[in-house]
């Protein structure tokens, strides 16, 4: 992609701190966009990592700054956007990345554990897109959610999978009643991406330790979806989740793999 491709635009990526966040904050940055980073609970390795990411897109020449915002509180949100028009004026890109739930059955979530899932997971992607509409609508703005497999398949102990299948069909939603005022709306199903939660993930699933690393996803590749569904080039697409996930999710069986 062109290293000026989003010269002049403005992108908000929720929970850019780390992780695939980070990655499609400093991607976007590269290639000329201006971006606000947000990170959920102040004081903590959040910030510092946001802190960090924060120093490098600045030193690419891009006006950036990071804020502090737990998409789950309404006013929160509110806040969140009124800075963003305060400091920039306007908004382009929305990246609906955020996400929080805890790794466990669904019949043993507690009804504090329930409403955080909801709360922060769909409730707060909703939010997001609800304050960010007047500025989207100046320019005709790209709403892109960041989705993973749990939406379709079942993970074990991964609650967080139903919230990302119901914020699919926001996506599906959204693009046509959004149409109209030219904001496009997509999303990303990413596969398996060795980010933080990976490590707590691999205490239930025991068996994702024999992946072929092959079948592993980079930040990266997610990022640079992201980058397509931003750009010109998706001009025609609305409404869609693209899978990125190494052909993993193509088929059930596959062979063990064969000694050395």
């Amino acid at each position: 992609m062109q290293s000026n491709a989003f010269e002049g635009k403005v992108a908000l990526i929720t929970g850019s701190s780390r992780g695939i966040g980070s990655a499609i904050a400093r991607k976007l940055a590269l290639s000329g966009a201006d971006v606000a980073l947000n990170f959920r609970k102040a004081g903590g390795s959040s910030q510092a990592q946001g802190e960090k990411l924060l120093k490098e897109i600045t030193e690419m020449g891009r006006r950036s700054f990071l804020i502090q915002a737990d998409i789950s509180q309404k006013e929160s949100v509110k806040k969140l956007f009124d800075e963003i028009n305060e400091k920039f004026g306007q908004l382009d890109l929305l990246i609906l990345n955020a996400a929080k739930a805890p790794f466990k059955p669904i019949e043993k979530l507690l009804e504090r554990e329930l409403r955080q899932l909801v709360e922060t997971n769909y409730l707060g992607n909703i939010f997001c897109i609800q304050q960010a509409l007047p500025l989207l609508k100046k320019n005709g703005g790209k709403v892109v959610f960041i989705s993973s497999l749990g939406s379709r398949f079942y993970n074990p102990s991964y609650p967080l999978g139903n919230m990302k299948a119901a914020m699919e069909s926001v996506v599906r939603d959204c693009a046509e009643s959004l149409g109209e005022e030219n904001i496009s709306v997509n999303a990303v199903c990413g596969g398996i991406v060795k980010t933080d939660s990976f490590k707590v993930l691999r205490l239930y699933w025991e068996e994702i330790s024999l992946m072929p690393d092959e079948l592993f996803v980079e930040p990266d590749e997610i990022a640079d979806a992201v980058m397509f569904l931003c750009g010109e080039a998706s001009r025609g697409i609305r409404g869609q989740t693209i899978v990125v996930d190494r052909g993993f999710s193509n088929r059930l069986y596959r062979p063990a793999e064969k000694k050395k």
